[in-house]
């Protein structure tokens, strides 16, 4: 690893020696990486450490509380030079290396700042945006996302076309210098206080389901957009349907040339799969505490000398240890200059099957308690059932756990690929239950 990329972890260590371990951020934006890695560490504090899953800000906040919270956050990220760290200066970043995001945002996920109404933007949207549209359409749109004045989301999944994106029903059809939007798209985060959004929809059914695509940016405030919460089994409202009723966008606000949207979106795709690799919900850590204070299945001390369960222990930490060490390789590819490939696909099967095994276990030890789930009488408040809920959503958003290990055998093992019914075929022509 380069020097600079060196120091950035010595400096982001040693912040966490003051003021009880606050994540420190500039509220100036120095010239010089080093220099304002340094004044980091003594400037004004803007988010605690991450303590237990119930004391979250996202638990404790409403939903408008936090959104507030999470748009001051990221002008105070921005305005210190801490928000954009790869983009070009131009758009408000630093143009630096991405190993320098990576390590920053290592070093962000430690603390509980409240960044997640931003993720999907800034780390899948607008660099799309970046990438495939004009000056005129990026001076519009990056300055005001970095600064969190806007918000965005990502339009791709429908009711027959999940981790098969290229499957998009959603049709719009050129009329003058707009086009003409009909169709639904689902599970859509975010697209409930968003402003705007990708999205990618079909322009040409008479060619093969690739071809025929074109992603545009939608105002998601637009005469014809309805948007529906969606009431998930987790008890939370994150995830939208979102309707297109003869919605029109300008020529301008499209990505990429007319039936190239499949380009465009593969770029998203492969943020998405290297941002939804994390971990989720309690982790190791927690249920290792958690069975500390529990009695075991046999009644005899607690769960944390079951053998059974230390074995379950063992397994996670293991499966947890080496997902870490797989995220050092992409580290050490950024590092290099070089693009994470496919094996980004890799943390997200293990995390979210992993994360509903951990709160189903804990949930189990706890026998007939183990129904309760109300936070002020379930253990960790409750965060053990909200994601052993929310863990069968995370194993389809992002790609599905069949999709992934399909794209680990064939483009990370090398192994031959699934035989493909619609190759050749163009999309009208393609077999449809309706």
């Amino acid at each position: 690893m380069r020097r600079g990329a060196r120091s950035i972890v010595w400096v982001a260590f040693k912040s966490r020696r003051f003021k009880g371990r606050r994540i420190w951020i500039s509220t100036t934006r120095p010239r010089k990486p080093s220099f304002a890695l340094r004044r980091a560490l003594f400037s004004k504090p803007i988010a605690s450490p991450k303590s237990a899953e119930a004391e979250r800000l996202s638990r404790k906040l409403s939903p408008k509380d936090y959104l507030a919270a999470a748009k001051d956050y990221q002008r105070k990220k921005a305005e210190a030079g801490f928000a954009g760290i790869t983009w070009a200066k131009e758009q408000g970043g630093r143009a630096l290396p991405p190993i320098y995001a990576v390590i920053f945002n290592s070093e962000e996920a430690k603390f509980d700042a409240p960044a997640h109404p931003f993720s999907i933007g800034l780390g899948m949207c607008v660099p799309t945006v970046i990438a495939f549209s004009d000056e005129a359409t990026k001076d519009r749109y990056v300055a005001k996302a970095l600064r969190g004045d806007e918000i965005w989301c990502q339009l791709f999944s429908e009711p027959g076309a999940g981790s098969d994106v290229a499957a998009s029903k959603t049709k719009a059809v050129k009329d003058g210098g707009d086009w003409i939007i009909n169709g639904q798209k689902v599970w859509t985060t975010g697209a409930h206080f968003s402003d705007f959004g990708i999205l990618l929809v079909r322009t040409n059914p008479d060619v093969e389901k690739h071809k025929g695509l074109t992603m545009f940016i939608v105002d998601m405030k637009a005469p014809g957009v309805e948007v529906r919460q969606i009431h998930q089994a987790s008890g939370g409202r994150d995830f939208n349907e979102v309707y297109f009723t003869d919605v029109r966008i300008p020529d301008q606000n499209r990505l990429g040339e007319p039936g190239m949207g499949w380009n465009v979106a593969l770029v998203t795709l492969m943020n998405e799969r290297l941002a939804v690799g994390g971990s989720y919900g309690p982790d190791y850590k927690e249920i290792f505490e958690f069975a500390k204070g529990i009695a075991a299945p046999s009644g005899e001390g607690a769960l944390i000398k079951d053998e059974a369960f230390r074995q379950k222990l063992a397994d996670w930490i293991v499966r947890a240890e080496g997902y870490k060490l797989a995220k050092f390789r992409t580290m050490t590819a950024l590092s290099r200059g070089q693009t994470p490939g496919p094996e980004s696909s890799i943390g997200k099967v293990i995390n979210a099957n992993q994360m509903m095994d951990i709160a189903n276990t804990a949930i189990e030890a706890q026998d007939l308690y183990g129904i309760i789930d109300d936070p002020a009488y379930a253990a960790l408040e409750g965060a053990f059932h909200q994601s052993y809920m929310f863990a069968p959503g995370l194993r389809i958003a992002g790609g599905t756990d069949e999709i992934l290990k399909n794209i680990i055998a064939e483009r990370v093992l090398g192994l031959p690929q699934e035989p493909r019914a619609d190759k050749g075929v163009a999309f009208k022509d393609l077999p449809s239950g309706r």
